[in-house]
């Protein structure tokens, strides 16, 4: 193949590329990918908050926010949500143990849990305490 013909592909492989990516991060929610310890950055993803499953902790997207997989004995973390008065988040853990924080307008709809996490799968879903609502957010993780 000369080289002509090489360079000729390239620009649609690139537009191929960002319109799968626009076409993803237009779907609503977020775009993820599974993160495992040791975090050495932190890890951001932004999305809407909410969707249409309820759940113990309000309403919820189908698909979670962010999985974060502890592969240490235990790891300190912290999840930071900036979001709404309304936003949820809900961390299911190893051994269908379930953690769900609310933001409040003390809060300026910002929620941080830390702590020490055992070993095992974490599914971090951002909610809304209403299903009519929804928010822009950003969800942090961090390794301490």
């Amino acid at each position: 193949m000369n080289m002509q013909r090489i360079l000729s592909h390239r620009p649609f492989r690139w537009l191929a590329g960002g319109v799968a990516m626009v076409t993803l991060l237009s779907m609503g929610g977020a775009v993820y990918a599974d993160v495992q310890t040791p975090i050495n950055n932190t890890v951001v993803v932004q999305g809407t908050s909410g969707g249409s499953q309820s759940s113990s902790c309000g309403f919820i997207s189908g698909s979670p926010s962010q999985v974060v997989r502890v592969t240490e004995p235990f790891a300190a973390l912290r999840f930071r949500v900036e979001g709404g008065d309304s936003t949820t988040l809900l961390i299911q853990g190893p051994d269908g143990r379930n953690q769900c924080v609310m933001a409040d307008s003390l809060a300026g709809g910002v929620i941080e849990v830390t702590g020490v996490w055992d070993q095992g799968r974490y599914t971090l879903f951002v909610g809304e305490q209403n299903q009519a609502r929804t928010n822009p957010y950003t969800l942090s993780v961090v390794q301490e």
